[in-house]
């Protein structure tokens, strides 16, 4: 029976050792994908960011013209601190 007991002992020590191999496999798959995925997403991102800062500072120009606000600032300052001025009394 020991020999026997010994066989069984060595399969089932084979297959829960590809089980374990066959499950990490997946789940370093599924890593894989899910992190492409991010980074993807990401470098999208990156490339759409200007033209939705642009979207944005169109829309709030549209809104102030409509608004009557005159004076609105350029599309791009140097900083947010420096004081606005209405246009032409510097």
């Amino acid at each position: 029976m020991d020999g026997h007991d010994s066989e069984d002992s060595k399969q089932s020590t084979a297959d829960m050792t590809a089980f374990v191999q066959n499950l990490l496999q997946q789940m370093q798959s599924r890593f894989q994908t899910m992190s492409d995925s991010i980074i993807t997403k990401n470098i999208l991102n990156l490339f759409l960011l200007p033209l939705k800062i642009n979207e944005l500072e169109q829309s709030i120009n549209d809104l102030r013209a409509e608004m009557g606000v005159e004076g609105t600032p350029p599309p791009a300052s140097k900083s947010g601190d420096e004081p606005k001025t209405p246009a032409g009394s510097t």
